[in-house]
């Protein structure tokens, strides 16, 4: 069989199989992926998908930024709040299923789809109103992006917090009973015309009613020394080089951790976080925007997702197999302009 057939046959695959999850997208909602109302004086987002965890999809992100600028130039809506749906998740990242087969195909969803969503992540990070979300469960990637960039996060014993495209975790500050968040909400919805002082007294006044914790150090306090000195080199190989010569059970652990990532992502990563420490957030989800394309546009990103979500064999197969395979150049290319396709805020 030729290359052009094959390769004519794994389109049609990818294009048949994109059919099926958006069709199913469309078909299996009963009820609206989203809620959007109005309670008394706050605009209150309600994410639900309840049996994917509140995944983002397309649909759920046109929803909410017109409804988000609306109640933030409406002089009746004095805070937003956003939760999810179902008591497991507030939002487990954006659909990638649908975002990765578009990519196969070329389709437009996978240019769209991050286009839109730091959009919206922008448009919540320079929200005139307080805006609270409620990350009572599982908030990963795309729910990150939802949550993080408002001026109010509330966390709980349920909460598990991730980017797990780089398989590191955040800690945010708060901690609250699960069981206390309707009272919490409430309490909120109750007040007129709040300032941002108003909400952080009724925050601070849920959290001192909650002991759980408090007196729990950070989980990687005792790391802290280590993470500073086997962390601090000017290169992903460095840091390795690192990790290995200590050989400590914390050393060996990481190095083992960073052994079976894509050795492109790691380097991608490194430099994006040294850039993004000193650029605003406009400014981060430019470049963010430019990695995604980037991503989307080479093989490491398809072979991930087929490794934990399709074949779920954990054994991805990266390329280039190596951090030394990875040059400075192709790492400057991820992060070079995309001309008139870039993200405009």
């Amino acid at each position: 069989m030729s290359l052009t057939v094959l390769t004519s046959a794994f389109r049609l695959r990818s294009i048949c199989r994109l059919q099926r999850i958006q069709g199913h997208m469309m078909s299996s909602q009963v009820e609206p992926e989203v809620l959007l109302e109005k309670v008394g004086n706050a605009g209150v987002i309600t994410m639900n998908r309840p049996k994917v965890l509140n995944a983002l999809n397309m649909t759920m992100i046109r929803q909410i930024y017109p409804q988000l600028k609306k109640w933030e130039n409406d002089k009746e809506t004095d805070v937003v709040i956003i939760k999810g749906a179902g008591g497991k998740a507030f939002c487990a990242g954006g659909d990638i299923r649908a975002v990765t087969e578009a990519g196969k195909v070329g389709d437009s969803l996978a240019e769209d789809f991050f286009r839109e969503e730091y959009i919206l992540n922008n448009a919540i990070g320079v929200c005139k109103k307080p805006y609270i979300a409620l990350i009572d469960g599982i908030t990963m990637g795309g729910g990150v992006g939802l949550s993080v960039h408002g001026r109010f996060r509330v966390a709980t014993e349920k909460t598990m917090f991730a980017m797990p495209e780089t398989a590191i975790g955040k800690t945010v500050r708060p901690y609250r009973v699960s069981s206390m968040i309707p009272d919490l909400e409430k309490e909120l919805l109750d007040l007129k015309s709040p300032s941002v002082d108003d909400i952080s007294k009724v925050l601070d006044s849920f959290q001192n009613q909650s002991s759980l914790d408090s007196e729990k150090p950070f989980v990687l306090e005792k790391h802290i020394s280590d993470i500073d000195r086997l962390f601090s080199s000017s290169s992903v190989e460095g840091i390795v080089q690192n990790l290995k010569a200590d050989g400590s059970e914390f050393a060996n652990k990481q190095a083992e951790t960073l052994s079976k990532m894509s050795p492109t992502s790691l380097k991608i990563t490194y430099r994006q976080l040294k850039e993004g420490a000193t650029l605003s957030l406009a400014d981060v989800l430019v470049m963010e925007y430019r990695l995604s394309q980037a991503c989307m546009r080479g093989c490491d990103f398809y072979e991930g997702v087929r490794a934990v979500l399709v074949d779920k064999d954990q054994s991805p197969k990266w390329s280039p197999s190596t951090l030394e395979e990875v040059s400075d150049q192709m790492v400057d290319q991820c992060f070079s302009s995309l001309g008139d396709k870039d993200l405009t805020l």
